[in-house]
């Protein structure tokens, strides 16, 4: 076989090597319990245990896959593996991981092989103990050897150490000594890929640290997105959280302000309507929850209409519900409806003299929750009705909570005529088991 048939194999060899290193990482990326293996940079027995049970038997099988026949040698990534398994899991997971993906090959009468593995494993948790900030461990790339100059550079200025150089250095020697260790022992006891002349090294070399970095980076992709989502639910859990803080002072405000009133001319009334703001307090005080089923919620705006009958009285405020049962048990954002009643009785109905009306209607809708709320007040001006969702607090507070918890999935539409009333009506999905985002 001629120098250059000798290269193109040896080359395709080494690709396919590459390529078998990333499939097995994308694979492996598809576990949940993986990822949050991946995900947790300080880990404890039992999910280095799990980093074991994922990897181990895919390692061994590859060294399996070799051992089927000569065409196969590419899928061998025992040493490179064993490197792996030590870089995240730490000096004991490495050798111990390594020592069991090498039993195929032992079992085949290659005896250095756990040797070897063991040694590659204790290389990569050495090198994870040396490095002081683990993360650094995910800067390691297939191209990470461009930045030798920079490191130089560092060390000439005595800046910083680029940590990643570590595992380069592992890699490369790892392959030189599996180059020697071949050439000295006998040819059955160990397997590697020799190299003709210097170019052939290198492209070993290479290969070896592209086979450890290609899946390093294929699960950091993997670690960041976790991350992103785990930032996007502490910002929604931030935002809803913030949301509520508005409505609760701004609602408490209002109701001390009519006990106020009560005390003077009715003390029975005032205690009355104590009691109903002791059942409101009791709810806020929970543990704070995103969604609540509609009939908590009503329940909710029931303890709150009341204290504002009393101090509307019975003849100048009226309130009618037509509430579908069906929609008793789904689900809706907490504190949904007090603060557009609110909004009703403070803009709409506080003018009204006499006759003051709120109607609340609900019903289902092909699959959606649709929530009405209309009161026969003074109604919105029409100049004020593009600013409606983005000034005051009550309105443009909903309206900013179903865009947080539904996306562009919601309907809230308002219609108005001065001197007739307000209607606004909410249309979410209908949620009765799966609750997105529910505490």
């Amino acid at each position: 076989m001629d120098i250059l048939s000798t290269s193109q194999g040896l080359l395709f060899t080494l690709l396919l090597k590459v390529g078998v290193a990333a499939s097995m990482a994308a694979l492996l990326a598809r576990w949940a319990v993986f990822r949050r293996v991946l995900y947790a940079e300080v880990r404890d027995s039992d999910l280095k245990i799990k980093l074991m049970l994922f990897l181990t038997p895919a390692l061994a099988i590859s060294v399996l896959v070799r051992l089927v026949g000569p065409p196969y040698k590419f899928a061998d990534l025992m040493v490179e593996g064993s490197f792996l398994l030590g870089l995240l899991g730490g000096r004991v997971v490495g050798p111990l991981g390594g020592s069991i993906v090498s039993l195929p090959a032992f079992f085949n009468h290659e005896w250095l092989a756990p040797a070897v593995a063991a040694i590659a494993g204790l290389i990569g948790g050495l090198i994870r103990q040396a490095i002081p900030n683990k993360d650094d461990i995910w800067n390691f790339g297939p191209f990470t050897f461009l930045n030798f100059p920079r490191w130089l550079s560092r060390l000439a200025r005595r800046a910083s150490v680029g940590w990643e150089a570590l595992p380069l250095i592992g890699c490369v020697g790892l392959e030189v000594g599996r180059l020697l260790l071949g050439h000295a022992a006998p040819t059955s006891w160990f397997f590697f890929i020799d190299a003709q002349n210097w170019w052939s090294v290198l492209l070993l070399m290479l290969a070896t640290v592209m086979t450890v970095a290609v899946p390093l980076k294929i699960w950091n992709n993997t670690r960041i997105e976790m991350n992103l989502e785990q930032h996007q639910r502490l910002l929604l859990k931030a935002r809803m959280d913030a949301l509520s803080s508005q409505i609760n002072p701004h609602f408490l405000f209002n109701t001390l302000n009519t006990v106020a009133s009560l005390i003077r001319y009715d003390p029975d009334q005032a205690r009355v309507v104590v009691l109903k703001l002791s059942n409101i307090l009791r709810r806020l005080l929970r543990k704070h929850e995103t969604f609540v089923a509609l009939q908590e919620e009503l329940n909710f705006i029931d303890d709150y209409l009341d204290i504002e009958v009393a101090r509307f009285g019975r003849d100048n405020l009226q309130i009618f519900k037509h509430v579908d049962h069906n929609t008793l048990e789904a689900f809706v954002p907490s504190m949904l409806l007090q603060p557009i009643v609110e909004n009703s009785l403070k803009h709409g109905l506080a003018a009204k003299l006499e006759g003051g009306q709120i109607t609340i209607r609900t019903a289902l809708s092909d699959g959606r929750l649709v929530i009405e709320v209309e009161d026969n007040g003074a109604g919105i001006p029409e100049e004020r009705m593009p600013q409606v969702y983005v000034d005051g607090i009550g309105i443009s507070n909903v309206h900013e909570r179903l865009r947080v918890l539904y996306g562009t999935d919601f309907r809230m539409q308002i219609s108005s005529r001065p001197g007739a009333g307000t209607l606004i009506r909410i249309e979410v999905p209908e949620l009765v088991t799966e609750i997105p985002g529910a505490n």
